[in-house]
């Protein structure tokens, strides 16, 4: 919980996902000039930008290890009091994590991700010049892994701009700052190597893939592009072993944003409803209806008195746009329903029996995780 590598996640057969980077900035910030990479190398960027990345110190409530209460109800009393007194009541040490962090406004608005301060009892931010600031967290989204702490200061502070994801390509160059196994100051750079990658940890996945090498304790820590700004928050890497092998995935920049304002705002996430199942168009329906490739998001059930149901979608219905968005694929739709205003009257095309129609749904409101 505490670590900021949760290698519990898994990714393609046996290979973990450790979760390892990631924070962001908000706001304007460190005077960072757009800086074109130079033969030299990223020094003059770095230099601008380091003051704002944050070395994160995280301590969890200690957790009790009677384990008497879970032993097999129909356990023979003698070897219940055996294991008993093998498994004495008491609690376990504090559980202790490091992780990576970047300063988004000038009063200490801090981005992160929601697995590095998930649980804590205390949060110490360390800064580059060595001082240190208890945290408080404001909020946090487990759904993209986005969490936003407040330093207790009254000094101001250097921070980062974010930059924009969406203008990112394919090789274009990045760095990386943080503070892998608790080393701090740490830089590594690459190129971004994919865009929009579903890795299987949620519902909004939409990753930057980078080769720039991430490791444990770099989580919560900023991508950057050549100008200083923050394009990703790493969060996790592809890996066999939990080490770098050079596949790091990082939350876009433009969603981070949206995600800090949201919580910044009451420490809650607000997102839009549908009230309905998916799963994607079957092969030999997308023949059968003349397509290339299956598109849209076929529903396999309504949830009753939805805003779904409420605006006629029904089962076996085939979403091929919401809100004026095509939908290609299940996570599509998922975004796009996610980051409508609740109470929005949005177009929803849909084939029914083979016939297109559009329906006028009113957004419900998603039950917050973690009401």
């Amino acid at each position: 919980m505490m670590s900021s590598t949760p290698l519990s996640r898994r990714l393609a057969g046996s290979a973990a996902l450790a979760a390892v980077l990631g924070a962001t900035g908000l706001s304007l910030g460190i005077a960072s000039p757009a800086l074109a990479v130079p033969a030299g190398g990223y020094g003059d960027l770095v230099a601008a930008v380091s003051p704002a990345v944050v070395y994160i110190e995280v301590t969890a409530k200690a957790q009790p290890t009677n384990m008497s209460g879970q032993l097999p109800e129909d356990l023979p009393e003698e070897l219940r009091r055996q294991f008993e007194r093998m498994m004495p009541e008491g609690e376990m040490p504090a559980r202790q994590g490091l992780g990576s962090g970047f300063i988004i406004s000038e009063d200490g608005k801090i981005v992160t991700n929601n697995h590095v301060v998930e649980g804590a009892e205390t949060v110490t931010v360390k800064l580059a010049d060595g001082r240190a600031f208890e945290a408080t967290v404001i909020g946090s989204d487990p759904l993209t892994d986005v969490a936003v702490l407040q330093l207790d200061t009254e000094e101001p502070l250097p921070f980062v701009r974010f930059g924009k994801s969406d203008t990112m390509r394919a090789g274009d160059e990045v760095v990386a700052v943080g503070n892998p196994y608790g080393l701090g100051g740490t830089v590594t750079s690459g190129i971004v190597s994919a865009l929009s990658r579903n890795i299987n940890s949620g519902p909004y996945d939409d990753y930057i893939q980078t080769d720039a090498a991430i490791n444990r304790g770099n989580s919560g820590g900023p991508l950057f592009n050549n100008a200083g700004e923050v394009i990703g928050m790493n969060t996790a890497i592809f890996s066999p072993d939990g080490g770098s092998v050079g596949i790091g995935f990082a939350v876009p920049s433009d969603l981070v944003q949206h995600i800090v304002a949201d919580l910044s705002d009451d420490g809650m996430i607000t997102r839009g409803w549908l009230g309905v199942q998916i799963k994607p168009m079957p092969e030999d329906i997308a023949q059968v209806l003349g397509y290339d490739t299956p598109r849209g998001a076929v529903i396999e059930n309504v949830t009753p008195d939805s805003p779904a149901a409420k605006a006629g979608l029904m089962q076996g219905d085939i979403i091929l746009s919401f809100n004026e968005t095509a939908i290609a694929e299940l996570r599509d739709l998922t975004r796009a329903v996610a980051a409508t205003d609740p109470e929005a009257v949005v177009p929803v095309t849909v084939l029914h029996k083979g016939t297109e129609k559009t329906l006028d749904v009113t957004i419900g409101t998603l039950a917050n995780p973690n009401a």
